[in-house]
């Protein structure tokens, strides 16, 4: 999968929402725009220095809660994120940055895709609904959550085509694209770590106040929902690692046993060849044409005498037999489904 930069345009929007807060939506490309953008909003509110003196020096995401007066709670950072579109099999990465207070939400860089979404009917109705610039918040972060479903559903249908492959053919490169899934899932897992964060933090400035809080329960939900996602993508992970680790034990036991077994046959032959081949000249049979008939008739009843011996101690097994005599798990199914349908 392609992961690349989100490519971002210089814009100033300022929307105004149910008559009761602002939504102040910048974007700063570049390093001039940037230093252009924190100028303006330092001049036109001077309570956020702090929060914009930050901006420059953050590279990764960043979270921080803070009491304005020492009552007014403020929320302020910035989130890593991918955007992640069905139609596209690539990612993109983005860093927006955000400040919220009571009646200001001001964003920093959001992605042109999100702002997109944010302009829609459903979504525009829902910032018309909100009350406060924190229910805006909660909003667009449960609008960039989005991705990380599209994310999962394009992980969850890698995993299956990865499980369908174990079963047919556990290949020896099988490992190496179970590793890769979980990096894959690692990546998502961890960009996911700040909405944890962004729960927490919501609570600890708004405390009760988020009890009946339409906009946080819904972004709380989805939430709830990536997490069951992520702990079950781990386990099923996990599970195929432990296969895979099991059939490379199975099949590495099975060699050595094989392997054994045919020392074992071979063993008279491997005797009656050091004895015949060292340098006497009172042998047995040397000197007589009919020796070496008689030598290998000796080696080959040793050799079958051996084998037979072991597999009336049944030490053989069914070590030589290529196939399997168990039914698969498509087979299996096939027959399940045969019986209930009669």
């Amino acid at each position: 999968m392609i992961v690349d930069k989100v490519k971002l345009e210089a814009r100033r929007d300022k929307a105004t929402y149910s008559d009761h807060w602002e939504w102040w939506d910048w974007v700063a490309p570049d390093e001039e725009s940037m230093a252009e953008a924190l100028e303006e909003l330092t001049s036109e509110f001077p309570e956020m220095q702090y929060w914009l003196r930050k901006i420059p020096e953050v590279e990764s995401n960043y979270l921080s809660v803070r009491f304005m007066n020492g009552t007014e709670p403020v929320i302020f950072g910035s989130l890593l994120y991918a955007v992640k579109n069905e139609r596209e099999d690539q990612r993109k990465d983005n860093q927006m940055f955000f400040y919220v207070d009571q009646e200001r939400l001001v964003t920093l860089n959001v992605d042109d895709n999100t702002r997109g979404i944010m302009n829609t009917g459903e979504r525009a109705a829902m910032l018309q609904q909100c009350n406060e610039a924190r229910d805006g918040m909660f909003v667009l972060f449960r609008a960039i959550l989005h991705y990380y479903h599209v994310g999962m559903d394009q992980f969850e249908m890698n995993l299956r085509d990865l499980e369908r492959t174990m079963e047919s053919r556990n290949a020896r490169t099988l490992m190496d694209q179970i590793l890769a899934a979980r990096f894959e899932l690692l990546y998502w897992s961890n960009l996911f770590i700040p909405y944890s964060e962004l729960m927490a933090a919501a609570r600890e400035a708004y405390l009760d106040e988020l009890k009946e809080n339409r906009f946080f329960q819904q972004l709380q939900h989805r939430i709830e929902r990536m997490e069951r996602l992520f702990k079950h993508y781990e386990k099923e992970i996990d599970t195929l690692i432990s296969i895979d680790n099991a059939i490379s034990g199975v099949r590495g036991n099975e060699i050595m046993k094989t392997l054994t077994l045919v020392t074992s046959v071979f063993t008279p032959a491997t005797a009656a060849g050091a004895i015949w081949g060292m340098n006497f000249e009172n042998l047995p049979w040397i000197d007589k044409t009919w020796g070496v008939v008689l030598v290998l008739v000796l080696i080959i009843i040793s050799m079958v005498g051996m084998y037979v011996w072991m597999m009336m101690k049944g030490w053989t097994g069914d070590l030589l037999k290529v196939k399997s005599s168990q039914p698969s798990v498509k087979e299996t199914e096939k027959r399940g489904i045969g019986k209930r349908r009669q």
